[in-house]
């Protein structure tokens, strides 16, 4: 049998890949645009210690940051979105290191804006405030206020900024050794052909129905990270480290309350998404047992628990059909979304398909004066048609965001990122699960939508408990090495799956793989948005056009307001557990739906 290789970026059709052109038509023009942006930087110093001479010259350097500040963005995202095309080509690894140097250059160059206000007399940061042309900056400066305590003199803010590049270093390790040098084994598929283990295509392995193609996909992927655990253990601990020097420069109490800080968070609606997810843990139990009995396996390993309990029921949705499922199952929200999501189908925003070098997973990203973007590694799959739907919610939520705000309030935090992505999820699956008679599909669906409760709340609770765990022993001193780490992680794994799961000792170095966690406290937002945007589909299936017009609005709001306050207008009230509660007896109703389907197909 021939073996089926990546193709390479070059054999990739056109029409299947995103056009970056629309951000810089050439090289030569990002060549052309960072010498710019170089000779701007020094321009800084005619504004230095001049802020408080007249709100007119405060409003002139403000005005100056935010202009240098959306090029940067330019430049920066085109070379990093070429590399993500090829890791491998060192011509997009040079640029986008040269943007990064160009980044915290323009950091330390303005880092002396924040202080130097800080700084002045609040009689005379008031006078400045009421010149007319400054009103748009109102929200920043309240931020600005609120954060007071944690903003350090000028020389230190230059030095935080200066150390930037060192702290993103371990990130960029992980990245580089992830995504271009990691080579994984060939495995048989189901019809025996040899295949290469991809990142991309794992996932697709670990849905199949052949139990000894799971078996080789998750052994072949964990074995491979196993050879250098060493590597990933100390790469991670340089990242928790470096988290916990920036808290603590800050004057912060913890690496997390500095996390959630930025987006205005209590540490109480962390702790509370993980207690209220235990409460629950009964019936992720339940689940995983239902899903032992429905495979009939004397045991249910971990390379068991993606397989669909229906596996006799295949779905192949090709890119195109896709597409179409994702406009059809979004038919609530309207006919302005809709028409903004044909065009960015149609207009040069999705890279589609998986080729070498490229990046894994999925992302949305995009500058203010373009349109968004999205990355794909489409694998024909259903999980992969939500992804579609998943990327294109962060993608509209840019869209909006960009045509209605301001750019210094236009990117959205992304604790209510998540909601606009899942909210369009959960749409299309309602709209499956309203519309599909077939009794196997049914179940199938309602098998994948459990899936997603058990990604998306459980899976990510668990991966946000366990970055609490290594911050806070790290922050009494403790060595945190690839044993440390696997020794949490399992006895986490073991706690979320419960009794009936066999913990396979190559599941306790899953944390090695997950670059979220070079992000730290981000993926508690995955469960937080899941939630937000189950009571919202709920509320827009129920309403009809009052809701979507509170979701729009909030959908265009970016980050005009703090994300709590955001989600309350539209109608979802985080600071308390109701909306965590309420999606997971969602969760424990489709338990018992699929039990009573299982049951009627075996009847």
């Amino acid at each position: 049998m021939a073996k089926q290789k990546l193709k390479s970026r070059a054999e990739i059709a056109a029409d299947s890949k995103w056009r970056l052109e629309d951000i810089f038509p050439s090289n030569q023009a990002w060549e052309e645009e960072f010498a710019a942006l170089e000779k701007l930087i020094p321009e800084a110093e005619r504004f230095k210690g001049h802020l408080a001479d007249s709100p007119e010259s405060l409003y002139a350097c403000l005005k100056w940051t935010d202009d240098l500040g959306l090029r940067l963005e330019e430049v920066y995202s085109y070379a990093r979105m070429r590399r993500d095309e090829d890791n491998r080509e060192p011509l997009y690894q040079g640029m986008t290191d040269r943007a990064g140097a160009l980044a915290v250059k323009v950091g330390s160059a303005t880092s002396f804006v924040v202080p130097e206000l800080l700084a002045l007399e609040p009689k005379r940061f008031e006078e400045l405030r009421r010149y007319g042309p400054l009103g748009i900056y109102e929200q920043a400066f309240e931020d600005m206020l609120r954060k007071r305590e944690h903003v350090l003199s000028l020389a230190e803010e230059k030095l935080m900024a200066e150390i930037g590049e060192l702290a993103e270093a371990p990130s960029t390790i992980f990245t580089m050794a992830n995504n271009a040098d990691l080579k994984f084994p060939e495995i048989r598929d189901a019809e025996g052909h040899e295949v290469e283990l991809t990142k991309g295509n794992y996932l697709h392995f670990m849905e199949s129905p052949d139990r000894r193609v799971r078996q080789e996909a998750f052994e072949g992927l964990y074995h491979t990270y196993q050879k250098q655990v060493n590597t990933w253990g100390a790469t991670l601990n340089a990242s928790i480290k470096a988290d916990i020097f920036t808290a603590k420069a800050r004057h912060y109490g913890s690496a997390l309350e500095a996390s959630l800080d930025d987006d205005k968070v209590p540490v109480t609606v962390y702790d509370a998404l993980v207690e209220t997810v235990h409460e629950f843990l009964p019936d992720m139990y339940r689940y995983v047992k239902l899903r032992k009995q429905a495979l009939a396996l004397d045991e249910l390993h971990m390379y068991d628990i993606y397989v669909p309990i229906v596996p006799e029921f295949q779905m192949k949705i090709p890119y195109e059909k896709a597409r179409t499922m994702v406009l059809t199952g979004l038919k609530p929200l309207g006919a302005e979304y809709l028409k903004a999501l044909e065009a960015g189908f149609r207009n040069g925003w999705v890279d589609v398909y998986e080729n070498e070098g490229k990046t894994s997973g999925a992302y949305s990203w995009g500058t203010y004066r373009s349109h968004p973007y999205v990355l794909l590694n489409h694998q024909d799959t259903l999980d992969s048609m939500f992804t579609i739907a998943h990327e294109m919610g962060h993608s509209l939520h840019t869209y909006f965001s960009n045509r209605s705000q301001p750019h210094i309030y236009a990117g959205y935090r992304i604790f209510v990122a998540e909601v606009a992505s899942t909210l369009n999820e959960a749409l299309v699956m309602e709209h499956l699960l309203s519309t599909t008679e077939d009794k196997k599909l049914l179940a199938y669906l309602v098998n994948h939508y459990l899936e997603q409760f058990r990604g998306t709340i459980f899976r990510q609770t668990m991966f946000a408990e366990f970055e609490k765990e290594a911050h806070a022993l790290a922050e009494k001193g403790e060595a945190l090495t690839a044993d440390r780490f696997s020794e949490i992680y399992r006895g986490l794994n073991a706690l979320y799956y419960g009794p009936d799961v066999v913990q396979d000792a190559e599941i306790a170095g899953e944390w090695a793989r997950i670059p979220h966690f070079y992000n730290a406290f981000y993926v508690y937002k995955y469960a937080t948005g899941f939630s937000a945007a189950t009571a919202l589909a709920k509320g827009i299936l129920e309403e009809g056009q009052t809701a979507v017009e509170r979701y729009l609005a909030f959908l265009a709001s970016g980050s005009s307001d703090y994300p709590i306050e955001l989600l309350r207008k539209a109608g979802v009230d985080m600071e308390t557990p109701t909306p965590v509660r309420e999606a997971l007896r969602v969760f424990a109703g489709l338990v018992n739906r699929l039990e009573d389907l299982l049951n009627q197909s075996a009847g």
